[in-house]
C-alpha cells in the first residue's frame, strides 16, 4: 500500500517538523519486444537512466523475436532503470523489463516490491502484450495497459483493446506516447491512482 505516514516527516530539536522525506514507489515497466520500453523510461528519467542493451547478432536470430522492429540492432537483456520524482512528496523508481522470453526469469525480481506496473502495448503486434498481461494478473499486480502511438497512430481503439486482452473492468487502459515526458507522465500517474484505490479495497 502506497501510503505517507507522520514518520515521512523530521523533526527540528525543537519539535518543529522540517520538510517531508519523498516515498519511494518501485514500478515496473514492461511489454513484448521493441514496444518501447527503454525510450518510455528514458523520457521520463531525472537521471541518465541505466540501460543493459546488448546487440543483436545472427546467432540470436530465430530467438529473439524481432517482430515488427527488424531495423531494432539492440535488445535489453537485464533492466533499464530510471528515477523521476512527483512534486516534493513522491519519487518513483522506474524498472523496465527485458522484452525477450528467454530472459523472463527476471521478471520476478524486478517486479518484487513494486506498487504496480506499466505494460505497453503497439497495436500493431498485439499479441506481444499477452504474456506480460498473464503475469502481473496472475502475481495480482496492479497494471494499466498503455497504447504506445507510434508515428502518432492507434491500430485499435482502446476498448478493442480493452476486449482483445479480455481485462477486468477495473484495470485502465490509456494512450500514450513513449517519446514524449508528459504523455509518459500521466500514464504513471494513472497507474499511481490505480495502485491506490487497489490497495484501499
Amino acid at each position: 500500500m502506497v501510503s505517507v505516514d507522520s514518520d515521512s516527516a523530521t523533526s527540528t530539536a525543537n519539535g518543529s517538523e522540517t520538510a517531508s522525506v519523498p516515498l519511494p514507489v518501485k514500478i515496473v515497466v514492461a511489454g513484448g519486444y521493441a514496444v518501447g520500453k527503454t525510450t518510455f523510461v528514458g523520457s521520463i528519467s531525472d537521471i541518465d537512466p541505466l540501460t543493459t542493451e546488448a546487440a543483436l547478432t545472427t546467432v540470436s536470430s530465430g530467438v529473439d523475436n524481432e517482430g515488427d522492429a527488424s531495423a531494432k540492432t539492440s535488445t535489453t537483456v537485464a533492466m533499464d532503470f530510471g528515477r523521476v520524482g512527483l512534486g516534493e512528496d513522491l519519487v518513483l523508481y522506474l524498472f523496465g523489463t527485458p522484452g525477450q522470453d528467454r530472459f523472463r526469469f527476471m521478471w520476478d525480481e524486478l517486479t518484487r516490491g513494486a506498487i504496480g506496473a506499466v505494460v505497453l502495448l503497439d497495436t500493431r503486434r498485439f499479441e506481444d502484450s499477452f504474456g506480460a498481461v498473464e503475469y502481473f494478473e496472475q502475481a495480482q499486480v496492479p497494471f494499466v495497459v498503455a497504447v504506445n502511438a507510434f508515428h502518432g497512430e492507434l491500430h485499435h481503439s482502446l476498448e478493442e483493446v480493452r476486449m482483445g486482452l479480455d481485462l477486468d473492468p477495473d484495470v485502465p487502459v490509456v494512450a500514450t506516447d513513449a517519446r514524449s515526458r508528459e504523455r509518459t507522465k500521466a500514464t504513471l500517474l494513472e497507474l499511481v491512482e490505480h495502485a491506490l484505490v487497489r490497495a484501499a479495497h
